[in-house]
């Protein structure tokens, strides 16, 4: 069946919470751990359900955020899903005070427990209306992203469109860009600052009902970090001011040379050459491509590719009213992952085929073998096995960008690590807005700003009319939407560099250890799973400081091929 065959029922919220009941009962009164186990999977088979018709009103909603029925759908999850929430902690809090723990303890994978246990500590009916608020903001804002156009050149276009003329390789026509996209968000500043700050204000009074100091906790909790802390992530912050920005600073410090620039701004920062590598292929040439590495890539790889085309899985092509980001999910009733972008173009393209898909084929080898309630893992184990499959795909790039392969390959871990300090950013600017969260936007902009200078003080937007003034985090979506999944990125993409390493040493050896972390989800917490798979820690003392000289090495070695 296509995805877009799979038939679309609202599932019913109240049924869900029914079923979820009944289970609470059954384990109450549970004669045996076999009782508590028939509970678990009636309530997992109503959850797979629920969240099915879920990601697949959301999936709809964003392929164009114009269609009033999707439109309707999303409201309606974004004011059940706490409802639902709410009503699986009963569960969670019966399965935890069953007299049966200890034997279930040995039936069920451990995580599943540490789940419920950090469970309790994220949701809470108390905060329903907050977390339903919250829901209703983040689809505010959405449907402003994908509906905001950008007046460039006299035309009024996408930010997947700008995009394309913000990495062209004319510095005029990327400075042009940055200010379009610059001007288009001071026309809506009052809006961006308003609707962020009513979710700061939002987040923060949950937090405060839950008993917390401020949200930065519950935000910890809503992610579902079960083995890393605050404490633990100012530590890696620390050693990303310490070990990658002095890096990464004289590594664009030779690039600026390179290019006979004085002074890197910010619409330089995503340029290497004079001539950027594009894409040889055309949009549908790069999903067949795709194709054919997979097939070569390995027997598993292969198979999944094939399904993905055979089920049209991708919708990557840009048009007006698509939803701005792009993502991977999937309709567990069938089984089947979807991948969505936004092609325009540029290497990104190319990325989209690598990350998502490396997403999609971790769903695709753990989905039959890995507890319903795992999954994928947190976000940063799930980021692994999409940036991690980016450097797998390394030995396939000529397919995709002929005698400019190693530029992109250059290009890509250069991005890489340079992305470290600023998902730092990201993440230290959060925890600094919601221990502060009654800032005026200009106080949040000074941070941002302050921020940028410590961890990216190669550059500034100094020549960018309104980014100049620290506005730059208005365009991070995760920001908006997504609270403290940012870290993620940083966590993941250093184990992902550590099996680009591996890779270049043994690629059949390094495949084969990623082909067993991707089939692993979430059946471990992501320092097990690091472990496993035979790398070390980002949190571990000196693994970014290896990190960084992995990446200064190869970025070398390629560098002497053009």
């Amino acid at each position: 069946m296509k995805v877009s065959e799979i038939p679309y029922e609202r599932a019913d919220a109240e049924k869900v919470c029914g079923v979820i009941d009944k289970a609470v009962e059954k384990i109450n009164a549970a004669k045996s751990v076999d009782d508590v186990l028939e509970a678990r999977e009636l309530v997992n088979d109503a959850l797979r359900d629920f969240y099915t018709e879920s990601s697949l009103a959301n999936a709809r909603f964003t392929l164009n955020t114009k269609d009033e029925f999707y439109s309707a759908e999303k409201d309606y999850y974004d004011e059940k899903m706490p409802v639902v929430q709410v009503s699986y902690l009963k569960y969670a809090d019966a399965i935890l005070s069953s007299k049966f723990l200890d034997e279930l303890k040995t039936k069920i994978n451990p995580v599943i427990i540490k789940q419920f246990e950090l469970q309790k500590k994220a949701v809470s009916d108390a905060i329903v209306p907050e977390m339903q608020k919250d829901n209703a903001l983040v689809t505010e804002y959405s449907k402003f992203v994908s509906e905001c156009t950008y007046n460039f050149r006299g035309k009024d276009i996408t930010l997947g469109e700008l995009r394309k003329f913000a990495q062209d390789s004319d510095r005029a026509t990327r400075k042009e860009a940055y200010v379009a996209l610059g001007k288009t968000l001071e026309k809506h500043s009052d809006f961006l600052d308003d609707v962020f700050d009513r979710m700061v204000k939002n987040r923060d009074l949950m937090a405060k009902k839950m008993g917390y100091k401020n949200y930065v906790e519950l935000g910890y909790y809503n992610m579902g970090r079960l083995c890393y802390d605050e404490k633990m992530v100012k530590v890696f912050r620390e050693n990303v001011l310490n070990d990658i920005v002095p890096v990464v600073t004289r590594l664009k410090k030779q690039v600026a040379e390179k290019l006979g620039i004085d002074h890197m701004r910010l619409y330089d920062n995503d340029t290497y050459f004079q001539e950027d590598p594009k894409p040889a292929l055309d949009e549908r040439g790069i999903l067949k491509a795709g194709q054919e590495m997979y097939k070569d890539m390995s027997p598993e790889t292969g198979a999944f590719m094939d399904m993905m085309m055979d089920t049209d899985a991708f919708d990557v092509f840009t048009r007006e009213g698509k939803w701005t980001g792009g993502y991977m999910t999937s309709f567990d009733k069938y089984h089947q992952p979807f991948i969505f972008a936004n092609f325009n173009g540029t290497t990104a393209d190319v990325d989209v085929v690598t990350h998502e898909a490396g997403h999609a084929f971790a769903y695709y080898m753990s989905e039959p073998v890995v507890p319903y309630e795992l999954g994928l893992g947190a976000m940063e184990t799930a980021e692994t096995h999409s940036m991690s499959m980016e450097f797998f795909a390394w030995k396939y790039m000529d397919m995709f960008f002929g005698k400019d392969a190693n530029k992109y390959r250059y290009k890509h871990l250069f991005d890489a690590l340079t992305f470290i300090p600023y998902g730092t950013i990201v993440d230290y600017f959060q925890h600094i807005v919601y221990e502060n969260p009654d800032m005026t936007p200009k106080e949040r902009d000074d941070v941002w700003l302050k921020l940028e200078k410590e961890f990216r003080p190669w550059m500034d937007a100094d020549d960018v009319p309104y980014l100049s003034k620290g506005t730059r985090w208005q365009y991070q979506n995760h920001i908006f939407e997504s609270p403290f999944y940012y870290i993620d990125y940083c966590l993941a993409q250093t184990v992902a560099i550590e099996f680009l390493e591996e890779s270049q040493k043994d690629y059949d050896k390094a495949f084969k250890a990623y082909l067993a972390h991707a089939t692993r989800g979430g059946s471990y917490v992501f320092t097990d799973l690091v472990r496993l798979a035979g790398l070390k820690s980002p949190f571990e003392e000196g693994a970014l400081k290896e990190v960084a000289k992995t990446s200064e090495n190869i970025l070398s070695s390629l560098q002497k091929t053009f």
